[in-house]
């Protein structure tokens, strides 16, 4: 037999279901929206700086170093943010090809794989690089000492800091190596990436932190001042530091931009070279590049 039929009339009925369901509601603990993720702008251009082998506590808050505390205090700092191994090469490659390819030594390699001037090209887009001291005319010597390149004193030029010459498809066609240049013919709004390696006695590797800040604080307003600026990104890091944190150490990593969401950003949030890889990818519009798929960018440092 069936059971009896609700005799209430379909009004009360549906009042009282309403009525349920805003009681079970009331009752029921109340779940935060979880945070829309952050997206990278699309940048005009983005400038990435490679310093060497200082750790994080060797330039935040140094003394040695006024002017990049004070881009730090003025725009954003990555304060948990490593490098990916040791020696320095490996994370040169990191930042350009989204992988070490096994390289665990600063020799000479010649690497027939993909890299980010092969994605930036493929896009329509263009790249420069900037090597202080370079001899030019895609030499691919592993070393070689120049005088005053622009800015700084003279000092050496070194292969292993110079990632676009480890890849054939780079150093073997003379039309494409021939955008590594030396920093004299410098022009913020040569390319839409700009890759900018210092000498060895500017970058920290054979000079004090003092020099390498000098070279920065007359360097970066080239950047900075320049019309083009206003939709762009700079990027200034280091290649390792000296302990094995992330497996090649506890880095800043300054983040500068006229689109940041607050001056004096910090982010905790973890990242390494691939996340720069990343960001510098995202902020062209470009595809992932191998590891640098699994990373995470630096989104954080914008929008609301």
């Amino acid at each position: 037999m069936r059971g009896h039929a609700d005799r209430r009339p379909r009004g009360i009925t549906a009042a009282l279901l309403v009525l349920g369901q805003i009681a079970f509601a009331m009752a029921a603990p109340v779940a935060s929206a979880a945070p829309t993720a952050a997206r990278m702008p699309a940048f005009d251009h983005v400038y990435l700086i490679i310093m060497e082998n200082r750790e994080y506590t060797s330039i935040v808050g140094s003394g040695n170093a006024p002017y990049i505390n004070s881009l730090i205090s003025s725009f954003g700092l990555a304060t948990n943010y490593d490098a990916v191994s040791h020696p320095s090469e490996p994370n040169y490659l990191t930042l350009f090809g989204g992988s070490t390819f096994g390289v665990t030594d600063d020799g000479i390699h010649n690497l027939a794989k993909s890299n980010l001037a092969d994605q930036i090209q493929s896009a329509g887009l263009s790249w420069h690089v900037y090597e202080q001291d370079y001899p030019g005319h895609c030499a691919t010597t592993a070393a070689a000492q120049g005088g005053p390149d622009l800015i700084g004193p003279g000092g050496w030029y070194a292969r292993k800091h110079d990632p676009p010459i480890s890849f054939t498809d780079i150093s073997h066609r003379p039309k494409r190596c021939a955008q590594i240049t030396s920093l004299a013919s410098f022009s913020p709004t040569a390319a839409n990436f700009e890759l900018i390696v210092p000498n060895l006695t500017n970058d920290m590797h054979d000079g004090t932190t003092a020099q390498g800040d000098a070279f920065l604080k007359a360097f970066v307003p080239l950047i900075t001042k320049s019309h083009t600026f206003a939709h762009s990104l700079l990027l200034i890091t280091w290649d390792e530091g000296s302990t094995s944190q992330g497996g090649g150490g506890h880095v800043a990593t300054v983040v500068v931009s006229p689109l940041l969401r607050n001056a004096g950003t910090q982010s905790s949030v973890p990242h390494d070279h691939y996340s720069l890889l990343r960001t510098i990818e995202a902020g062209l519009g470009l595809p992932c590049l191998r590891l640098a798929c699994g990373a995470n960018d630096l989104a954080e440092f914008f929008g609301s």
